[in-house]
């Protein structure tokens, strides 16, 4: 009788799940609007004293996202003293929407990742999980692992969709 083989686990395939990369917390917004008069025009003196009399230890150790939700003409010195507000407060402070702001979390937790580890290995990335992975996650691995693997799949293991194969 021949002995049962897990052939998956005999192939040296690596699963990257990049559930691991998935942001932890969610930025936290602050909007421009709430510091503008009629949420629309910007009044140098009360902008500045509202940010003086605003609490920033709320954002202490936080990924904050600076951005305007309304179509107010916000002067770009707005957000450089709202940055020198939050600097050496927040983790991070990003331009940009919640939206955008975690994309660009999500991101440069994959551009954490240490490409090397992977040189010459057959990888896959897996396709599914509990968490929402979105394409630019997929792409941003790739852009990562291309130069350094002898192949990449997407999927899993007893599954996987050729990427790239390393001639």
């Amino acid at each position: 009788m021949e002995e049962i083989r897990n052939k998956v686990a005999e192939s040296g395939l690596i699963t990257i799940d990049l559930e691991k990369y998935y942001p932890v917390t969610a930025p936290m917004p602050f909007d421009l609007k709430n510091f503008l008069f009629m949420e629309m025009l910007l009044k140098e003196k009360d902008f500045r004293e509202a940010l003086d009399r605003h609490d920033w230890n709320q954002y202490e150790n936080k990924d904050v996202c600076v951005y305007c939700s309304t179509d107010a003409i916000v002067p770009m010195w707005a957000y450089m003293l709202v940055a020198s507000k939050l600097s050496g407060i927040a983790k991070s402070i990003i331009s940009g929407t919640p939206e955008e702001a975690f994309k660009q979390i999500f991101i440069e937790n994959i551009r954490g990742v240490n490409a090397a580890a992977f040189e010459g290995k057959r990888v896959v990335v897996k396709g599914c999980g509990d968490k929402p992975i979105p394409e630019y996650a997929y792409a941003a691995i790739s852009i990562l692992l291309l130069p350094v693997v002898k192949s990449l799949m997407y999927g899993e293991p007893c599954s996987t969709v050729p990427v790239f194969k390393r001639k």
